[in-house]
């Protein structure tokens, strides 16, 4: 396999969290062959210094990666902006870029799924995201992976020539607003309210990241590669959590029983989207909204 994309962390005032995502980061096989850079954000509140202090320190003996690097930020930047800012910077340096966050545990094979699809697809300009974690449906394929038109913010991988298509400004909003055909597209025909959370984070009253990167990949007609079971378990979203503290977790098994020698080389025939996959995708959306699984989606994106 060619040079690994770089693991990229953002931690920020939850040690034991960081210290659980690092040691299943560094339980996957090509985690001693691959560069760890961990971004730590500024705390936001006085309060919160004592705790950032923790996290640093947990991240600061990272260790079983080929090398490791922390970059400590003094002013808090918030989730969106310190996603936003690190991964364009190692996209840049890098050409691509694995990125994780401090409440994720990854499968022994992520690293491999994740750098496999990046290999195999770093040619193929529709695709625009691998990613570690599957809804939780079933995927009756025999291929490794399939296609969706729906990011991922739980354990993803990207290039530098799809993350530079990323507008942060979301300037496609005012061609959803005026086309009713294509925000009932994005809203997945109607079974989950996606141009809703984009009118909160153009009005301020949310700040997330990946409902614009939701956007630029649609707008692009994007596809994202997906695994047929996750790769990835999300443990943060209890009362520790900047985002999402209290709710319930509901989400498919990770797949921790594969074999972690698996090649991931059995990819899709061709890249179009799974319907049969993104129809049950819609049914769990569709759910009321009080509903856990949709809940923890709200927190996928924001």
């Amino acid at each position: 396999m060619p040079d690994l994309a770089p693991i990229v962390l953002f931690v920020y005032n939850r040690p034991e969290h960081t210290r659980r995502t690092l040691d299943a980061l560094a339980a996957n096989p090509l985690a001693i062959e691959s560069d760890l850079i961990i971004y730590a954000d500024g705390p936001k509140r006085p309060e919160d210094a004592a705790a950032v202090q923790q996290a640093r320190d947990v991240a600061r003996g990272a260790f079983g990666f080929r090398s490791v690097r922390l970059i400590e930020r003094e002013k808090n930047l918030g989730l969106a902006n310190s996603i936003i800012m690190g991964v364009s910077d190692v996209c840049s340096a890098r050409g691509r870029a694995i990125v994780v966050e401090d409440d994720l545990l990854v499968a022994p094979q992520f690293l491999t799924f994740l750098n496999r699809g990046l290999e195999r697809y770093a040619d193929e300009p529709s695709v625009f995201q691998v990613s570690g974690y599957m809804f939780p449906v079933m995927a009756e394929t025999s291929s490794d992976g399939l296609f969706l038109p729906l990011i991922s913010c739980w354990g993803w991988a990207t290039w530098q020539r799809e993350w530079s298509q990323f507008e942060p400004s979301a300037t496609g909003y005012k061609q959803l607003e005026r086309d009713p055909r294509l925000r009932a597209r994005f809203n997945l025909d109607g079974n989950y309210d996606y141009f809703g959370m984009l009118k909160d984070q153009i009005d301020g009253k949310i700040d997330s990241w990946g409902v614009r990167w939701l956007l630029s990949v649609f707008l692009k007609g994007g596809v994202v590669l997906y695994p047929r079971t996750s790769l990835v378990q999300n443990v943060g979203i209890d009362e520790s959590g900047t985002h999402g503290a209290g709710l319930a977790v509901l989400q498919g098994d990770m797949d921790i029983d594969a074999d972690v020698a698996r090649c991931y080389e059995n990819w899709p025939s061709e890249i179009s989207v799974d319907m049969d996959v993104l129809d049950r995708v819609k049914r769990v959306l569709s759910g009321s909204q009080s509903h856990p699984v949709i809940r923890l989606i709200r927190r996928l994106l924001k």
